[in-house]
C-alpha cells in the first residue's frame, strides 16, 4: 500500500515539474529548510529529545538597490524553540519570523504542538499551530504612479490577525513524507480601509526526504520541498546533504528558476550542542530585477540531549561477526 502511495506522489511531482512554476509565495524562503522543518510543518516539532533552539538570518539578493526609493531586498530572521514529552509522545515549540521587504514588515509568531504514534514500522505524526500575524506598511516608502485620494503619503499602519495551520508526517526511518497547510484562515490586512486588501494566502508544503548510510559515520540525505500557494502557483527546492560523524555537513541545493546553492555546517563544541550553518545562493534567473547572490546564516543549540559524549553506533558487518 505504501509503495503504491509513494508511486502516486511521484507521478504528481513529475506533473508539477513539467508544468513549471509561477511565483506568488508570501512566506519567506530558506535554503537550509532541512534544518527548519517546523517552520513548514508543525508535525515536525519535537521530533527529537532535548530542547532545541535555532536562529537564522537571511539576506536575499544581497546588495540589491531599486531604481527608486530605498531598500527592496528581502531580509528575514527566523527563531525557533522546541521540546518533547517523550513519555506522552508530544512535541511542542514556537516559531517567530520577522520578514522585511521594502515598505512592508511582516511578523509571525505561533505556538506549535504535535503527537506521534508508532503504527507497525511507520511513525505517524500530526501537528497544528495557532498564533498571530502582523503586517505593517510604511506609506512614506511607497512610490505610486497614479495615487488615490484615500492613500496616505506618510506615516505607518499596522494590523494584527489570527493565524492557524496543520500538518502530518509519515516517517519510516529511511525515508519520510510530510504534508502541511499554513494560513488556513487566510488572515487579511486592510489597515482599516476596506478598499485595500492584503490577504495572506493559504500555503501548502510537501516535504520528502531519504536517509542513506553508505559507510560508517557518513550520512547522505537528499530531500525535496514542494511549495504551493492556493494550489495555483508551484515551486520546489531540491537538496542533497552529506554529514560526517554528526559534526561536519555539506551539500548542494537548487531552487526552481531562482538559484543554485552551497550549504556547509560545523559543530562548534565537542558535544555537538552548538552548530553553525551557512548557505550561499547563486541567483541564476531574473537577474534584471535581483542581485546575484543571497546569504543565510544559521545557529542551532541543543540542551539536554542525553549523554553528550555518546557516539552514534552504526552496525559494522564482517564475514563472521555482527556488532
Amino acid at each position: 500500500m505504501l509503495n503504491n502511495f509513494f508511486r502516486k506522489i511521484g507521478h504528481v511531482l513529475c506533473f508539477l515539474f513539467i508544468t513549471g512554476a509561477v511565483y506568488g509565495q508570501q512566506d519567506p524562503q530558506f535554503t537550509q529548510y532541512m534544518y527548519n522543518g517546523m517552520f513548514y510543518n508543525p508535525a515536525l516539532v519535537g521530533k527529537e529529545d532535548g530542547f532545541r533552539f535555532s536562529a537564522l538570518h537571511r539576506s536575499q539578493w544581497s546588495g540589491y538597490t531599486p531604481t527608486t526609493g530605498q531598500g527592496g531586498a528581502p531580509v528575514t530572521q527566523l527563531f525557533t524553540g522546541q521540546g518533547r514529552l517523550s513519555e506522552k509522545n508530544i512535541g511542542y515549540g514556537f516559531v517567530l519570523i520577522n520578514d522585511n521587504i521594502g515598505a512592508t514588515n511582516n511578523l509571525q509568531f505561533n505556538l506549535q504542538g504535535s503527537y506521534d504514534k508508532k503504527i507497525g514500522r511507520v511513525n505517524l505524526s500530526v501537528g497544528a499551530y495557532g498564533g498571530v500575524a502582523s503586517s505593517s506598511l510604511d506609506y512614506g516608502e511607497i512610490i505610486v504612479v497614479n495615487p488615490e485620494p484615500n492613500l496616505p503619503n506618510s506615516g505607518k499602519e499596522n494590523q494584527l490577525a489570527l493565524d492557524f495551520g496543520i500538518g502530518v508526517l509519515i516517517d519510516r526511518g529511511d525515508y519520510f513524507l510530510g504534508l502541511s497547510s499554513k494560513h488556513l484562515n487566510q488572515p487579511s490586512f486592510d489597515f482599516g480601509d476596506g478598499t485595500y486588501a492584503n490577504q495572506l494566502q493559504n500555503h501548502t508544503y510537501l516535504l520528502f526526504g531519504y536517509r542513506i548510510r553508505p559507510i560508517g559515520q557518513l550520512r547522505i540525505e537528499p530531500s525535496l520541498l514542494v511549495k504551493s500557494v492556493g494550489f495555483n502557483n508551484f515551486s520546489y527546492d531540491l537538496s542533497v546533504m552529506a554529514t560526517h560523524q554528526n559534526r561536519i555537513n555539506a551539500g548542494l541545493a537548487y531552487r526552481l528558476q531562482e538559484s543554485a546553492s552551497l550549504i556547509i555546517g560545523y559543530s562548534l563544541l565537542k558535544d555537538n550542542s552548538l552548530r553553525l550553518g551557512y548557505a550561499f545562493d547563486l541567483v541564476t534567473s531574473g537577474l534584471n530585477a535581483k542581485s546575484g547572490s543571497s546569504h543565510e546564516l544559521l545557529l542551532r543549540y541543543t540542551l539536554g540531549n542525553g549523554n553528550p559524549k555518546a557516539v552514534e553506533r552504526v552496525i559494522q558487518r564482517t564475514p563472521r561477526f555482527r556488532f
